[in-house]
């Protein structure tokens, strides 16, 4: 059998099929981070995220040109669910980059040797600590007091769950002693298994839903909108990392630790100091083997640097601190049978099967479906129903599909046909030259694409609307009271229609239409988001809403860059993390008739603001497009762009006329001198560290 892209050698992969891998990566993980973060109902195991995330990352460390705004390395969780108000993270809460195997660990100590220009010589004393499965929280004390309680969220912006995490016993209304005016800490609310046993035999005594897992109980109990409910859930919280601090309590984080203690916080007392990789490693294999004794689910390690100072110069990239990194314990596996292979049509029109199980219990969790990816992933595994299959999970429902145990194949066996026509319209069914996925060619008349498009034109991600949920959706377009997202705002016109429908009635009506009209002003990132266009996600529409500002210019500049020899263009593929293919969906939408009358009939019924740079980003450097080019002597080529962006800068990779500063080290060449054709101003190490002193 021939090799797949899905399962090539990355070395091997040609630049389209990079790119069109990367784009089927990129929804798919961005469908499990919504399910996980926002839904605590994940669907598939930590394995199979896993084994996403680390194929994405292979795969643009290959091919650095294209890595997009909305890859899954440049985001994290998701956005705050509706209901609770929302708490915006003065400091970003990010997630954590993975290591696998030894090897990884290893690599991650010698960058930030790397990254810090440390000899071997120097120790690199680290702060291991086990990883708890449960949900992320921030608490900020105010001289002292509680105050303020809010979940992870999409790492910018989390949920208000001050009320209920004041049922949580453990974490303390007062601090004992003399705290600082300001402390946000971070932590993880967690349940222990044995409470997680007993909630689930009152569940099922009571009969009511039963938990698949500790972890989803945890969240599904901080979450709740009645404060009284999470107080009938046994959570309990442990404090691992600082927020906003308005003034330094320690050099080091042991030392942090030490304070947090101090003050009454719960920390976990697993923790320990360790210097150099050998000892992360002894201490990694040490819990390991205690994993099954400890009370709690941990799911694996997390190191971090000891000295804060290192900490602050080594910052993060894209997603993730780069002084910190999550060591993964092996998944857990167990054998079932497939009872049949579906597929599911997604927004796109991407046909995805799906392997239907005889429900089975790996790791304390009981699961019945996983993804198979797409036709080459059943190819390659051979994957049939009827199959007995070896099945993998690390801490959450669905598993990943390892392989097949052909052993005991029944003897009637077909290998998967897949569609030649879409499941739910009957349109072709087609796959594109370098793409793995094949796709539905129905588009807006295929019912799911529809469905879908919609239902993620109202997410929360999106416009946000409050009330009208997927159900409503799928009901709503079904019976002619939507068809494209414009409708949406004249619902009200159909107000006594709706009435008459089951479920709904005045005050219902009047609640949806008063929820719309709130949404009728959208800011522009979010209004680009909405539209649903192939490889835009958050990230790239903030990236399109702040470079062109203005919902009227960029609908302008996309009508301009329809000619590949324009300047606009030109500035299209420029954007850093746009580039060709990217603007090629974005192009592709715009040269859509259909797809332009859906833009002018929803100008016509909104507002949509323009982009503001946030006031976190007022610094000299905010806006300015800077270029580093040639060898720097006092920090490594990655710190700098690292502080440049924290200060509001755009770092790109080639110089033009919009270029604002080119800093040049040592050996600089074609870049420096472009710079002084084009009159660009030209920084020395010395200039540019003068800059970026004055902005910090």
């Amino acid at each position: 059998m021939s090799e797949t892209p899905a399962e090539r050698p990355v070395g091997d992969l040609s630049r389209e099929q990079a790119a069109a891998e990367l784009d089927a990566l990129a929804g798919e993980i961005a469908a499990h981070d919504s399910a996980y973060h926002q839904d605590d109902a994940p669907l598939v195991d930590d394995a199979e995220y896993d084994a996403l995330r680390r194929r994405n990352d292979a795969i643009e460390a290959h091919f650095p040109d294209l890595i997009r705004p909305n890859s899954p390395s440049r985001r994290v969780g998701a956005p705050a669910a509706a209901g609770f108000a929302k708490v915006a993270h003065t400091i970003p809460m990010l997630s954590l980059g993975n290591a696998f195997d030894e090897a990884d660990v290893r690599e991650f100590h010698a960058r930030i040797r790397r990254f810090l220009g440390l000899t071997e010589a120097e120790p690199v004393v680290l702060v291991g600590e086990p990883k708890i499965d449960g949900l992320s929280v921030s608490v900020r004390y105010e001289e002292g007091k509680f105050t303020l309680g809010a979940t992870r969220g999409d790492g910018l912006e989390g949920e208000n769950v001050t009320a209920n995490l004041r049922t949580v016993a453990s974490l303390p209304e007062t601090l004992k002693g003399k705290a600082p005016d300001v402390l946000e800490a971070r932590g993880e609310v967690y349940m222990q298994r044995n409470d997680f046993a007993a909630l689930n035999r009152r569940q099922e005594a009571a009969g009511r839903k039963v938990f698949a897992n500790p972890r989803n109980a945890a969240a599904g109990g901080l979450r709740q909108l009645d404060p009284s409910v999470t107080a009938g859930r046994p959570l309990k919280i442990f404090l691992y990392a600082p927020g906003e601090l308005r003034t330094p309590i320690a050099e080091t984080h042991w030392d942090f630790l030490d304070r947090l203690r101090d003050w009454g916080f719960p920390i976990n007392p697993l923790a320990r100091r360790l210097e150099g990789a050998d000892a992360c490693l002894e201490f990694y294999r040490d819990i390991e083997g205690r994993r099954a004794e400890l009370p709690y689910d941990i799911d694996g390690i997390v190191y971090k640097v000891d000295r804060l100072d290192w900490q602050e110069r080594l910052g993060f990239v894209s997603r993730a601190p780069r002084w910190a990194i999550a060591h993964k314990f092996p998944a857990e596996r167990a054998e079932t049978v497939v009872r049949e292979i579906t597929v599911q049509v997604g927004r796109t029109g991407t046909l995805t099967p799906v392997a239907r199980l005889e429900p089975v219990t790996v790791g304390g969790v009981v699961v019945s479906r996983a993804t198979l990816h797409n036709e080459d992933e059943i190819a390659r595994k051979n994957v049939r129903a009827g199959d007995s299959v070896v099945v993998q999970r690390a801490g959450d429902v669905i598993p990943q599909v390892v392989s097949v145990v052909v052993g005991k194949r029944p003897d009637v066996s077909e290998p998967f046909k897949f569609p030649e026509l879409c499941p739910q319209c009957g349109s072709r069914v087609a796959r594109e030259e370098g793409e793995v996925a094949r796709r539905c060619t129905g588009g807006l008349i295929c019912p799911a694409q529809a469905v879908e498009r919609l239902k993620h034109f109202v997410s929360r991600d999106a416009f946000d609307i409050e009330g009208l949920g997927a159900k409503h959706i799928k009901a709503f377009r079904k019976d002619g009271l939507i068809a494209s997202p414009a409708d949406i705002f004249r619902l009200h016109e159909k107000s006594g229609d709706i009435e008459t429908r089951q479920g709904w009635g005045s005050k219902s009506v009047e609640n949806l239409i008063a929820a719309i009209r709130q949404r009728a002003t959208i800011g522009l990132d979010r209004f680009i988001y909405a539209l649903g266009i192939r490889q835009v996600g958050q990230a790239t529409a903030r990236l399109l809403a702040k470079h062109y500002g203005s919902l009227a210019d960029w609908r302008r500049s996309m009508a301009a860059a329809q000619d590949p020899e324009s300047e606009a263009y030109r500035d299209l593929v420029d954007i850093d993390g746009i580039g060709p293919s990217v603007a090629g969906d974005i192009l592709a939408f715009f040269a859509e008739a259909h797809n332009r009358d859906v833009l002018e009939d929803l100008v016509t019924l909104l507002t949509v603001g323009d982009f503001a740079v946030p006031a976190a980003t007022l610094s000299p450097l905010a806006g300015k497009t800077v270029v580093f080019t040639g060898t720097l002597e006092n920090m490594s080529r990655g710190e700098a762009k690292a502080r440049a962006e924290a200060l509001g800068a755009k770092v790109a990779g080639s110089v033009s006329k919009k270029t604002d500063y080119v800093v040049v080290g040592a050996d600089a060449g074609s870049k420096a001198r472009k710079a002084a054709e084009l009159g660009v101003a030209v920084l020395d190490e010395s200039g540019w560290a003068e800059i970026i002193g004055g902005g910090g």
